[in-house]
Formats: structure tokens, sequence, C-alpha cells
């Protein structure tokens, strides 16, 4: 599955979790990732709870409800892998998910390695 054409292709809502060093959960609203390759995927971050998190726990977790009837979408399990605090680049990738706010907010392009995809709900069995 190609997962740039499907975030392309389908419109709704994401939410990124991150947990910080000791457990404790944060969940925030996110746009639709980029996706480098099939297995790479960069968000534009601001200098939050979210991204504070990532600092000591790489794991994060991206759920995305496509618009419409029932609970038809993704689960994303995701590894930090790396960071960036290039203004170039951060505005390229937000031009090519569609972000008009990310000047405002967007200060890290920070990478992930997609580990696992499932249905939003199920097991993908």
């Amino acid at each position: 599955m190609n997962l740039n054409n499907y975030f392309e292709q389908n419109k709704g809502r994401g939410v990124l979790a991150t947990a910080d060093s000791t457990g404790k959960v944060t969940a925030a609203l996110y746009g639709r990732p980029l996706f480098m390759d099939h297995k790479t995927a960069v968000f534009i971050m601001a200098e939050r709870l979210t991204h504070e998190n990532l600092q000591s726990n790489p794991w994060a977790v991206y759920l995305f409800m496509e618009e419409g009837e029932g609970y038809t979408g993704k689960r994303l399990y995701l590894k930090k892998i790396k960071e960036e605090e290039n203004e170039e680049l951060i505005r390229d990738i937000a031009g090519k998910c569609g972000y008009s706010h990310y000047g405002r907010y967007g200060r890290y392009a920070v990478f992930f390695n997609v580990e696992k995809v499932l249905p939003l709900a199920g097991d993908g069995t």
C-alpha cells in the first residue's frame, strides 16, 4: 500500500499520541504526514508537549479517521528516527501536505520509521 497516495486521497482527522519517559501519555490533533518513502513519515511540529515527549521516548501512534460513516482509517505505529529545524525543508513539507499554518506552529520536521500499519478498528485480519 502506498501511504502517501492513501493520505492524499482520503480526508479525515488525525491524532498523534506520544508518552514521556515515565509513560505519561498525551494526544494531539495532527494533519496528515508526508511520506518520504514507503517506511518514512514526517510531521511538522511545534515546540509543545508532543515534541517534548519525543525527546525522551521515540515511540508514537498516529490514528487517522476518514470522513464519513463508520470507523474507517489507519493506525500507524511509529518510531522517531531524526528531526530537523531547516526552515526551507519545513516550508516544502507544508506545501506538499497542504498546511497553511506551518509558519506559526512548525519549527521541527520530525521523521519516523513506520513500524506497523493497521486499520483504525480491528486487528487487520
